[in-house]
């Protein structure tokens, strides 16, 4: 009888994996050679080639290296199509080139500067054309894939501009188009970027015509009246609020016609009073109607968020055994390391999903959510609370002032309100958890890889107290830069500098330019202008003095009144370190983590990164930082960059995690690789830049590797 059970049981797991490799055959489009959408075929970030696989993967070698400039950060996910890969350059030109060799075919200049990063592009082509939208601040162009020229009956003059159509003036709102668009049909469908502070834009959700850049509709993520959601606002805020916004990425179920859209926190990020209510659709994942822009269902991982938890990455559509039968369902990582997995027809949760009571806010004038949603399973993939023991033994000195530190700090997990009289603890920390590279999927087997951030960070409230009415600079800076910089300027380096003595770094106009256009993580400030730019900048360079002067004081009110200051801000983004820089927590402090979704169970998690100097040392085992997302193949490998210091490209066994071969980068690869194929050689490519570690190398160059030509 037990072997009749056992082989009962061994037949049922051979239909499930039949039907998983049934599932495995969207793979990357119907060319596995190409990689023609952002995150790969239903953003999975896998790929049926496998000519690489783990018994030569050693023997990979460069094929080319393209430079992409000097200076600023790269992030991009390149497309492949018809042996032509697109990209953007460090300045943010698009260019094309020769997927084979690196050589350069063509180049697009928008004639912008933008220090915002652009992750990737959006190709459309049917049997009447072919378009390539690209981006740079908040304008989307239309190319021709061939020439690079722009497509003249896009919008004007080949362009649109997505801070219009927001029911907003468009000079008073920051829009960035950092991640390309989703195509649907003959839809080119948009989120973007916007400032944290207000104003900032609404982060409706618009489906523009790839032909002409007409809106065909829109989503309110702050509902207007009579749209479902306007009840968990104040009655007004659909006029006034802001954010909201998909800056992540989304993905499009295109046999359902279902698009899934996961959202961020609303403005102001830390402080809610003047927003009571759950506030959808913040922090949620949003299953639109992808042809008329309807919700067909929703779920929100955070209510009336106060910790800048944003859904960080694209969803996932994954394919999973559960209960028996093989379910379409969509997953989502979040800052906080959980992993939703959601039914992609219904919304319904495929693992236990519990509201759990949480602290309530002593801060005057908040309202916070009693409850939070936990998922059950599976379990976080970044730990959840630090505690004293948790506290690094690096050096016994380490540990001491890291000790110290922690008594002086409240730290009791997940959904903790700021305090004003004490630094409160989140952990994992504001960069997750999960960031935007996103998770990938190995649909034969059903099993979800992500690379995690594993630090805690800290921060407390502080009474957003006004300067002096003449003292211009100061209260711009205060309205619009203390939150991220801090009070005293010193920032949170190097993942947010300081700005004592940026006078003496950059000129008056490069300042400027840095406020208007952002740079990094940092949005731009378009909406600070004339004399309020002038003083701030007098401000910055002056070294936190304004000019005799003020800069006037009748801008100021205006100011105040268009930018309506919360009464709190916080304290700084200040990573929990120790005096020699490295975190204050145990390792590992960045992980690589494989999960069995048909089973919510992890397969294995494994370290993701190194400080070299540590490494020399025997510490070689402890992560990092890490950015950029994972790619896997059907060979049974899984490739990633990501980890800043040790500016590293590695492939895993993506069965159990053995590191099978790694190679140094010329600069960190803090983006997501893609693999393609042509004439018959199997490539990987990389973009990788020094721009998250100014102590390292810095320039920016996309590198391809492959197996040597056979003679």
């Amino acid at each position: 009888m037990a072997n009749k059970i056992s082989a009962r049981r061994a037949f049922i797991s051979l239909i499930a994996t039949g039907m998983l490799l049934l599932a495995a055959c969207s793979g990357n489009g119907p060319n596995p050679g190409e990689w023609k959408t952002y995150g790969g075929e239903n953003g999975q970030r896998f790929s049926r080639l496998s000519q690489i696989n783990p018994g030569n993967v050693a023997q990979l070698t460069q094929a080319w290296r393209f430079d992409a400039g000097a200076q600023g950060g790269l992030q991009t996910s390149p497309l492949v199509i018809d042996n032509i890969l697109y990209g953007y350059g460090a300045d943010q030109s698009a260019f094309a080139l020769d997927a084979a060799t690196g050589k350069l075919l063509w180049r697009f200049n928008s004639g912008l500067t933008s220090g915002q990063p652009v992750r990737g592009m959006s190709y459309w082509s049917d049997r009447t054309g072919r378009s390539l939208f690209v981006s740079s601040l908040n304008f989307v162009y239309a190319l021709d894939p061939k020439t690079g020229k722009p497509v003249q009956s896009f919008g004007q003059g080949g362009r649109i501009d997505l801070r219009e159509g927001l029911d907003r003036d468009p000079d008073d709102v920051a829009v960035f188009a950092t991640t390309p668009g989703v195509v649907y049909k003959d839809l080119l469908i948009m989120g973007f970027r916007t400032s944290e502070n207000a104003p900032a834009a609404p982060g409706t959700i618009r489906a523009y015509d790839v032909r002409t850049g007409k809106i065909r509709w829109a989503f309110h993520t702050i509902p207007y009246p009579g749209e479902k959601g306007h009840e968990t606002w104040p009655a007004d805020a659909y006029r006034t609020a802001g954010a909201s916004n998909n800056w992540a990425g989304m993905a499009v179920d295109e046999k359902r016609g279902i698009l899934f859209v996961p959202t961020g926190s609303p403005v102001f990020d830390f402080f809610g009073g003047d927003r009571k209510g759950d506030n959808l659709f913040s922090n949620s994942l949003v299953a639109l109607n992808a042809a008329n822009g309807k919700r067909l269902w929703h779920f929100q991982a955070v209510h009336h968020d106060l910790w800048d938890r944003d859904f960080p990455s694209p969803p996932t559509l994954v394919t999973v055994r559960h209960e028996g039968r093989m379910v379409d369902a969509v997953a989502q990582t979040s800052k906080q390391g959980f992993i939703f997995v959601l039914d992609r027809a219904t919304g319904k949760s495929l693992f236990p999903i519990e509201e759990r009571a949480v602290p309530a806010s002593d801060v005057p004038g908040e309202f916070t959510s009693p409850t939070q949603p936990f998922p059950v399973l599976p379990e976080p993939f970044a730990r959840q609370r630090l505690t004293r023991d948790m506290l690094t033994r690096r050096t016994p000195e380490a540990h001491a002032a890291a000790l110290a530190k922690f008594r002086t700090m409240r730290s009791e997990g997940q959904f903790v309100p700021f305090s004003t009289e004490r630094d409160t603890v989140i952990f994992p920390g504001f960069d997750g958890g999960a960031e935007w590279g996103g998770s990938a999927f190995d649909p034969r087997h059903g099993i979800l890889y992500v690379n995690a951030n594993d630090v805690p960070w800290y921060t407390r409230l502080v009474r957003n107290v006004q300067s002096p009415a003449g003292d211009v600079g100061a209260q711009v800076y205060q309205a619009n830069c203390s939150a991220c910089h801090g009070p005293d300027r010193k920032g949170s380096p190097p993942e947010i500098p300081a700005l004592v003595g940026v006078g003496s770094r950059l000129f008056p106009h490069e300042i400027r330019m840095v406020i208007a256009n952002g740079r990094g993580r940092m949005p731009g400030f378009p909406q600070v202008a004339g004399a309020q730019l002038a003083a701030l900048t007098a401000f910055l360079v002056n070294n936190g003095k304004s000019p005799p002067s003020g800069g006037g004081g009748r801008e100021v009110a205006a100011i105040g009144q268009a930018a309506k200051p919360a009464p709190y801000t916080i304290g700084g983004y200040n990573k929990f370190i120790d005096p020699d820089g490295y975190p204050a927590v145990t390792p590992p402090w960045g992980t690589l983590n494989a999960i069995d979704l048909n089973s919510g169970k992890y397969l294995w998690r494994v370290p993701l990164g190194q400080y070299p100097e540590l490494a020399a040392k025997g510490m070689g085992n402890t992560g990092s930082e890490n950015y950029g997302g994972p790619v896997v193949t059907a060979s049974g490998l899984l490739f990633i960059g990501a980890t800043i210091y040790d500016r590293k490209f590695r492939a895993f066994d993506s069965r159990t995690g053995k590191l099978l071969w790694e190679t140094q980068l010329p600069y960190a690869g803090t983006a997501t690789p893609v693999t393609y194929s042509v004439n018959g050689r199997q490539f990987l490519v990389i973009a990788t830049s020094g721009s998250r570690n100014p102590a390292g190398p810095q320039g920016a160059a996309y590198v391809a590797f492959a197996l040597p030509k056979s003679r």
